[in-house]
């Protein structure tokens, strides 16, 4: 049986923090810009987005929804070609 990853340094954890790092940037937004958007501190977004803190699936959905992007299309997209190993 695999075992369950854990922490940043799972790729697919990273390509899902990239993907929202490159939504943010194509959207022209800073952290700044984005943390008022979801209601909270610039840290929490810079916190994230280097891996000093993890987000958890509620926050990610929040996130997604709040500035309007499709949150599995990013899951698919870290998920989809490594989902194999889980079975």
């Amino acid at each position: 049986m695999a075992r369950l990853a854990k922490g940043f340094h799972d790729d697919r954890y990273r390509v899902l923090i990239a993907d929202l790092v490159s939504e943010r940037k194509a959207r022209g937004w800073s952290q700044r810009e984005l943390a008022e958007c979801i209601g909270r501190h610039q840290q929490f977004v810079s916190r994230y987005e280097t891996g000093e803190r993890r987000l958890d699936v509620i926050e990610y959905f929040d996130i997604c929804f709040r500035i309007g992007f499709d949150p599995m299309g990013i899951v698919y997209h870290a998920m989809g070609r490594s989902m194999d190993h889980l079975r």
